[in-house]
């Protein structure tokens, strides 16, 4: 809507400030010439032009409702405010838009700005229009990326109220053009802030609807308030190109016209220079100057079928030559916004690099109008949103971006998914049985796995690319042929996948796997942690018990309960009493020394498993339980260890003989008993820290490393620190497979003359 809108009563106060402040001279500067506003006759007149059968009362009435609703209120620029849903709906005339939506943008402020209600447009107007206004009502403006949180729920609401119907996205897109021509009248820090907005949200969007130079139109006017010398550097040397090379843009068209005359076919050929933004962009982008840019003019080659089209181009060919590499058919195979064209680079007379598109009249207006070209006006064809369903590829990822709302966890993933759908061009791939798959530019097998299903994405473990293995991460190109390889054995994709991706869609799908797969082993954990006690204290256990106590719990189900007491978010002694009220916990308390030493002694024992089954087996780092070590020295098969709960991170493995455990003394309900459970014939490795005093000489660092090595270690991180100008302390944090592997490896390294002293860290 048009956010800076003012008041008679502000407009005033604000003149008589300005005249105070700045005095007599400034007060009586004359006003900016007024544009004449369109009058009822012209607004029906432009609709009829390309819709005879108008109804030009509905027109009439609301053109006189709406200039009644808005009275006296003008804009910032002293327009009278009506001027503004005036200049949208002719904006939507332009694009030849229904009697409704016409309707629709001459009343769209009504309800937010006047006296006006949906009843009362309801009965004037009629409940479709009633609809369209309040859609648009309802969409307040949207903020600064900086406030993504309530950027991405407003882009939400706009993205929701679209897909019911989609003209409330082509009167907003009118609304912000129409914004964005008198921005000049807003002060300086809004004038910036709307321009970004513009940029960020509005102008990839009108693209991605296919509506591409209402986009073109937007990111102008946004490169010229937001880089003002930029766009005029620019401005300045396309006007003098295009002057220095007019006469050969006229003789590339006589030629071009006369070779396909000449072929039997007629064909409407013109050039048109790129625009400001499009050229800054790309010399960003490739880091090259304006001198070095060769496509600065496209020209169409417009015909009347698609077999003209390839009869075109084959004379083109053989007329100049191809450019290698620069050839795309989009005629066979369509962008996602319904585009469609053949684009081809030849060197032209000059020898200048000349862009052509070829295409033919539908084609044209569709990669003009995008959505809009579709005749909405016409009778008989359904509602816009039926048509679109049928007709329209671009309102196809209209309708699979707001699925995506039911599987986002915020908004702020949300938000992240549109604006890469919204930036990025395409990449086409296949799958081994012809499926195509449209990607975003520099998409990888892992965005290829999830765009042809998340199961998919969820079990992959490799690819063949072209019939080649080749790494998932494996960058895609135009036409590859992909098959990914998957297996059952993978629940959950590494969490590093997140960080490879590029689509929404696929990292979304990552985030909601890992984030399960981590609830499933909290609720793993709590499930043992909870019927150990119930063992312990010779209570029945049963779910459908349970199930009963979730009211007192506070909990939707014994998933929730579960993963409560495995975060340590709730104690199992809880879950007992809620389920058994007559239970009451045995406290351990602290009463005094030798008790408190007994009492740690019994919790940290290591059970043994005959006798302790309800023991939780330690199975390492890949275990499906949230099992981690002690961060300063590890624990490894072999060490007597004991778990301590830590809320919201799982369990913490230590040794016994860590002398971290002093610090859980008095909080005996966070000692786990736990029992090492390794596969021997699937050996893996555990974190251990030793201590090397090694003799300050060259060469001594890489007698230990090896002695490492030869003994089938793996060293992790290794840190070192000057004890005397004699020796080096080094701090080496290893893996290994347990307490054997790495005794042996410190007798043998006590062994080597160049060590000193070696010992192990207990956690």
């Amino acid at each position: 809507m048009a956010y800076w809108r003012r008041s008679t009563r502000q407009m005033q106060a604000a003149t008589d400030s300005a005249a105070v402040a700045l005095g007599p001279t400034a007060a009586a500067r004359p006003a900016r010439p007024r544009s004449r506003m369109m009058r009822q006759y012209d607004l029906v007149d432009r609709v009829r032009a390309y819709n005879p059968d108008t109804d030009e009362d509905l027109l009439d009435r609301a053109y006189v409702y709406a200039m009644k609703a808005h009275g006296a209120q003008t804009r910032a620029s002293g327009d009278p405010y009506f001027s503004h849903p005036l200049e949208v709906a002719a904006i939507l005339t332009d694009l030849k838009l229904d009697d409704a939506t016409i309707v629709a943008a001459l009343l769209h402020d009504t309800i937010e700005d006047t006296e006006a209600t949906r009843a009362e447009i309801d009965s004037v107007f009629g409940h479709e229009i009633g609809a369209l206004v309040e859609g648009l009502t309802k969409l307040k403006r949207l903020e600064l990326v900086s406030r993504e949180a309530k950027q991405a729920e407003n882009l939400r609401k706009l993205l929701l109220a679209i897909s019911d119907d989609v003209r409330v996205l082509l009167i907003k897109l009118a609304d912000r053009l129409h914004n964005m021509r008198t921005l000049e009248f807003v002060a300086p820090e809004a004038r910036r802030r709307i321009a970004e907005e513009t940029l960020d949200i509005y102008a990839p969007l009108a693209g991605r609807m296919g509506m591409q130079e209402m986009r073109e139109e937007l990111e102008e006017l946004s490169f010229r308030t937001l880089d003002p010398e930029a766009h005029a550097v620019v401005t300045r040397r396309l006007d003098a190109l295009e002057e220095r090379n007019r006469n050969l843009i006229g003789e590339i068209e006589s030629q071009l016209s006369a070779n396909l005359q000449k072929n039997g076919m007629t064909a409407h050929v013109y050039g048109r220079r790129k625009r400001p933004f499009s050229i800054w962009t790309k010399m960003e982008r490739k880091s090259v100057g304006f001198e070095q840019l060769s496509d600065i003019f496209g020209f169409r080659v417009v015909l009347n079928d698609v077999p003209a089209c390839y009869r075109a181009l084959g004379v083109v060919h053989t007329t100049w030559p191809v450019v290698p590499g620069r050839f795309k058919d989009y005629i066979s195979t369509p962008k996602q916004n319904d585009y469609r064209s053949i684009h081809t680079t030849v060197i032209g007379p000059g020898k200048q690099r000349v862009e052509l598109q070829i295409r033919t009249e539908d084609m044209d207006q569709i990669a003009e109008f995008g959505i809009a070209a579709h005749a909405f006006y016409k009778d008989g064809v359904g509602s816009p949103t039926e048509v679109l369903n049928r007709e329209s590829k671009a309102f196809a990822w209209l309708r699979h971006t707001v699925d995506v709302l039911s599987e986002s966890a915020n908004p702020e993933e949300f938000l992240e998914h549109t604006k890469l759908e919204l930036f990025h061009d395409q990449v086409f791939c296949f799958t081994p049985k012809g499926k195509l798959i449209a990607l975003p530019r520099q998409a990888n097998v892992i965005d290829f796995a999830y765009a042809v299903h998340t199961d998919v994405g969820n079990s992959a473990v490799g690819c063949k690319i072209n019939g080649k293995f080749a790494p998932l991460s494996s960058e895609l190109q135009n036409g590859d042929e992909v098959e990914v390889l998957t297996s059952a054995a993978q629940k959950a994709p590494p969490s590093a996948w997140e960080s490879l991706a590029v689509t929404g869609k696929a990292r979304a799908a990552i985030r909601r796997a890992t984030r399960t797969a981590v609830r499933d082993q909290y609720a793993g954990l709590g499930r043992r942690i909870v019927e150990r006690l119930f063992a312990r204290a010779k209570l029945e256990y049963a779910d459908d018990t349970l199930k009963g106590a979730l009211p007192r719990l506070a909990r939707g189900s014994i998933d929730d309960v579960m993963a409560s007491v495995g975060r340590g978010e709730m104690r199992a002694s809880d879950v007992a009493r809620a389920m058994y009220p007559d239970y009451k916990e045995e406290r351990i308390g602290r009463l005094g020394p030798k008790r408190s030493l007994a009492v740690k002694l019994r919790l940290k024992s290591p059970p043994d498993p005959a006798r302790s089954p309800s023991a939780i087996p330690v199975r390492g780092i890949t275990s499906d339980l949230p099992v981690k070590f002690a961060p300063n020295g590890g624990a490894v098969p072999g060490d007597r260890i004991v778990g301590i709960v830590t809320p919201g991170q799982g369990i913490t493995i230590y040794p016994i003989q860590s002398p971290a455990l002093k610090d859980f003394e008095d909080e005996p309900e966070r000692w786990l008993d736990v029992r090492w459970d390794v596969d021997e014939t699937t050996p893996q490795r555990f974190p251990a820290r030793i201590l090397v005093d090694n003799v300050n000489e060259p060469g001594s660092l890489a007698q230990v490393a090896t002695v490492i090595a030869e003994h089938d270690g793996n060293i992790d991180n290794i840190s070192m620190s000057r004890r005397s100008p004699d020796f080096t302390e080094l701090t080496i944090d290893l893996e290994v497979y347990d307490l054997k592997h790495v005794s042996a490896i410190i007798a043998q390294l006590r062994a080597k003359n160049v060590v000193a002293r070696v010992e192990r860290v207990n956690g």
